[in-house]
This record gives structure tokens, C-alpha cells and sequence, in this order.
């Protein structure tokens, strides 16, 4: 569970799409939560939800965190790293540090660290090798994170993310905007993640910390992009995409680099060590609970 009432106070570097999750449900319980983003606008959206909010672009400290991490005891990091690696430790390492109160740290990575497996398993024991600069710079920052942990005996603990999708994102929306494809690579698979269950997976781990822990945040099926298209289509009554073969899909470099990597992600992990039953441990759970959610047309 969440730990309630006044006394839980959680940070979250980076308020976005997955932190807003488990921030939603701390907050819910009474917990005291404080969150950065990079827009004005963004934070004034985020205040008249609840939480209070600073601005941090990553690139200098950022104004009432050092007084916040005197509060925490729990914190969440869901920003990218730079080229000269983690932002938030290079920023605010020595506060963190000495945040006396922290009782758990997470940290948001992603399936990509693995790299390309071609279509094998893989679990949080298998070598890292990474493909893209971008997956190059999570596993530079994970191992940052992993020694600062070593380093000053705060419980730091992995959490990579598979594909996230949620309320207003992934394929219903695309269809909706009329941005979906149905590209077909033969044998490729990928696996997804709800954001509801990212913020359970984080929620139990907090229940049961364990310093230097790693974990895969993933569904139980990894599956072919194309037929999970076809499935929110199906949701929506509306026609799929025609098939379209991966090299006639004109996908930018960063579209084409996802399709580079093929794997299978193991979530046995979460379930055995951390108790976690998810409530979409597939795409057809999810996407049929996110259907049932939109408004009519």
C-alpha cells in the first residue's frame, strides 16, 4: 500500500504521464506531494490539482527542492537523463544525499537498455546493450543512480518501463486522430505497460523497499504492433489501417530505431517479489477499459 497521512511526503522530479500515477494516489491518501516540470503553464495546471510545484529545467537547481528533500521520504524520477548523464543528481545530488527522511527511491528507465535480443526473453539479469544514444544514456544513467545508492546508502531502486499507453495515449487516440498505422515487421513484438499499473508496481515497492532492487514494468504478452492496432479499431467500430510493410512506413529515425529492437520482457519479477497482480496484463484489458472510458462521438 501507499503510506498515508500527513507524514508521507513525496517528491517527484518530473510530474508527467507516469509519475502522475502514483503522485494521484499518494496524494489521495493525504500524502504531502511536491513536483517539477519545465513549464509555467504546466505547474499552474498541476497546482489546481493538488500538488505543489517548482520549475527545474534540468539545468540549474531548482528553487524549493532542497526544502522539499529536507521533507521527503519518498522520491520519484522520471526525467530523462543529458548528454553528461542524470540530470537530478548533477543538479541536486549532494541534497539528495542529505535528505535524512527518504525512505525509497525510484527511478523510471526503460525496456530500451536492453537493446535488440532478437525476439528472446529477457529479464533483469540479462547484459545491458543498449542500441540508441538515447537507451545508451538510460543505462549511463541507471548505473549512476545504482552507485549513488551504493555510495550513500539511500534505497534506489530501477523500474524499466515497457511501452506506456493510458488515457490519451497509444493506439485509441492515434485511431481517433487518425495517426494510426498498422506496420508490419515479420516477428516483431513489443511489449506495453498501462500506466495504472506502473503506479502499482511503484506502490508495492514502496510497500517493500529494497535497496539497489531492478525491476521490469511490463504486461504478460508481448505482442505484434499491427494487431494491437487492429484490436483498438475493432474497440472503436471504426476500419484499421491497411497493413503497411516496415520499410514503405516512412518512419522517422527515432520510429525506425523502437523497430530496431526485438524482445521479449520478462514482468515474473514484479509478481513474485513484489505481490503485483496487474489489472491489464494484456493490450485487450487495457484497451477495452480505455474504450469504455471515451465519449461518445
Amino acid at each position: 500500500m501507499v503510506p498515508d497521512g500527513p507524514m508521507s511526503q513525496l517528491l517527484c522530479f518530473g510530474l508527467g504521464f507516469s509519475a502522475h500515477a502514483l503522485a494521484t494516489r499518494m496524494r489521495d491518501k493525504g500524502a504531502r506531494v511536491l513536483g517539477t516540470t519545465r513549464s509555467t503553464s504546466q505547474a499552474e495546471v498541476l497546482r489546481a490539482q493538488g500538488f505543489e510545484m517548482c520549475i527545474f529545467d534540468g539545468e540549474q537547481p531548482a528553487k524549493g527542492v532542497q526544502q522539499a528533500l529536507e521533507r521527503a521520504t519518498h522520491m520519484l524520477v522520471s526525467i530523462a537523463p543529458g548528454n553528461a548523464g542524470d540530470r537530478v543528481l548533477a543538479q541536486h545530488g549532494d541534497d539528495i544525499a542529505r535528505a535524512n527522511r527518504l525512505e525509497w527511491i525510484g527511478y523510471l528507465s526503460t525496456v530500451g537498455v536492453y537493446g535488440d535480443h532478437g525476439g528472446a526473453w529477457v529479464d533483469e539479469d540479462t547484459v545491458l546493450r543498449p542500441k540508441s544514444q538515447r537507451s545508451v544514456a538510460r543505462a549511463g544513467a541507471e548505473r549512476q543512480w545504482l552507485d549513488f545508492g551504493d555510495e550513500t546508502g539511500k534505497p534506489v531502486h530501477l523500474f524499466r518501463l515497457a511501452g506506456i499507453y493510458g488515457p490519451g495515449r497509444g493506439p485509441l487516440e492515434k485511431l481517433r486522430q487518425g495517426q494510426a498505422k498498422r506496420i508490419v515487421k515479420p516477428d516483431q513484438v513489443f511489449n506495453r505497460i498501462h500506466v495504472d499499473d506502473i503506479s502499482r508496481v511503484l506502490e508495492a515497492s514502496i510497500a517493500r523497499p529494497r535497496g539497489g532492487a531492478i525491476y521490469n514494468v511490463a504486461d504478460d504478452e508481448p505482442a505484434p504492433p499491427q494487431d494491437v492496432v487492429a484490436y483498438a479499431a475493432d474497440l472503436l467500430g471504426v476500419e484499421a489501417p491497411r497493413e503497411v510493410a516496415f520499410e514503405d512506413a516512412g518512419l522517422s529515425p527515432m520510429g525506425r530505431s523502437f523497430y530496431s529492437e526485438n524482445k521479449r520482457v520478462s514482468n515474473k519479477r514484479i509478481k513474485e517479489e513484489l505481490g503485483v497482480e496487474l489489472a491489464y496484463p494484456t493490450y485487450r484489458e487495457g484497451m477495452k477499459a480505455l474504450a469504455a472510458h471515451l465519449p461518445s462521438p
